[in-house]
């Protein structure tokens, strides 16, 4: 299956919710609305023609104006990889969570959870996994985030 027709098909299934994206990419890239990722990650993986059984690793991106989630998927048995992308308010990014779909998404959310400041709604154990579960300051890998004198390296003279 080509990228093209990947894309179509998941454009076709999703109408209005889904769009292409970055299409000079080498993978089938989709921007897909935050309240259908659920629904797109199922079908995705269900559809016998797409198998898209691997979630290779999620991450998010900051921006000046949102948060970005990513979802880099592969098709063991077919041998072709996707991107799905979902953009989120910067202020207070909630998104559902896809380890109903894929269980290996636990870590990476919690990851995306503890260093972008991210809600995953649903997802079945949300503690902090890097860092103290005490932390009170903003998310640390956010681009307007100030590193507390505590834990500041001290100059070195």
């Amino acid at each position: 299956m080509t990228k093209a027709q990947i894309i179509a098909q998941i454009c076709e299934k999703f109408h209005g919710e889904v769009e292409e994206v970055l299409a000079e990419r080498p993978e089938a890239t989709v921007k897909v609305r935050p309240e259908a990722i659920v629904k797109v990650c199922r079908f995705v993986k269900e559809t016998p023609e797409l198998s898209f059984s691997q979630l290779l690793f999620l991450t998010a991106m900051d921006y000046p104006d949102r948060t970005e989630m990513v979802y880099y998927l592969a098709s063991m048995k077919h041998g072709h990889k996707a991107v799905l992308r979902v953009i989120l308010p910067r202020e207070s990014p909630r998104v559902s969570s896809v380890t109903p779909v894929w269980a290996g998404a636990d870590w990476h959310e919690r990851e995306a959870a503890d260093f972008f400041g991210i809600t995953f709604e649903g997802h079945p154990d949300p503690r902090r996994i890097l860092l103290p579960e005490d932390w009170s300051w903003s998310p640390p890998l956010r681009k307007d985030f100030e590193c507390p004198e505590m834990v500041r390296k001290p100059e070195i003279k």
